[in-house]
């Protein structure tokens, strides 16, 4: 048999769930993980109004920053699998161990990447106009986090996380 003359798929079995968009919203763990992300993202606007007297939109979508958006985000994912699938699963074994990945890299790398690229602002804001590398765009020097910032961030999913479990109705 051909693709074009393939018969159909066979319908769900008496009492499957149909495909809905809306079961999305279900997923525990997808929930947390955006739910913190768009908060961590948010508290950044107001970091920065506290901080230097102006608000800020750029941050909604901007890296680096208090609390880490990163850190919120993978925690949340980590702790909602973890209590839907169980702290004993591989499953929360591999968020967990994503989690830790990516949080290292946003004190590690990124933040050093991002003091680099301060430096080397720095180097091209003192050359000569006529010199060929004067016209550079400075490099974006916002990356990575701050322990602290990287430490808020993974409380502010813990606890996401921890809300949205207990709405889901998990863990009881």
């Amino acid at each position: 048999m051909d693709a074009v003359t393939a018969a159909p798929p066979p319908p769900s079995p008496a009492g499957a769930p149909a495909f809905s968009y809306l079961a999305v919203f279900s997923n525990c763990p997808l929930v947390a993980a955006v739910l913190s992300f768009a908060i961590a993202q948010s508290i950044k606007v107001f970091t920065t109004w506290y901080k230097e007297n102006r608000w800020d939109a750029k941050q909604l979508i901007g890296s680096g920053g208090m609390p880490s958006s990163h850190s919120a985000t993978v925690t949340a994912l980590a702790v909602a699998v973890g209590m839907q699938e169980g702290f004993a699963s591989s499953l929360f074994a591999t968020a967990a161990v994503f989690a830790s990945v990516v949080m290292y890299d946003a004190f590690g790398v990124r933040l050093h990447a991002g003091k680099q690229a301060e430096v080397l602002n720095q180097i091209v804001y003192e050359l000569p106009s006529e010199h060929p590398l004067a016209e550079t765009r400075p490099l974006r020097e916002l990356l990575g986090h701050t322990p602290p910032q990287v430490f808020a961030g993974g409380v502010l999913g813990f606890a996401v996380a921890t809300f949205t479990a207990m709405i889901a109705g998990l863990g009881s």
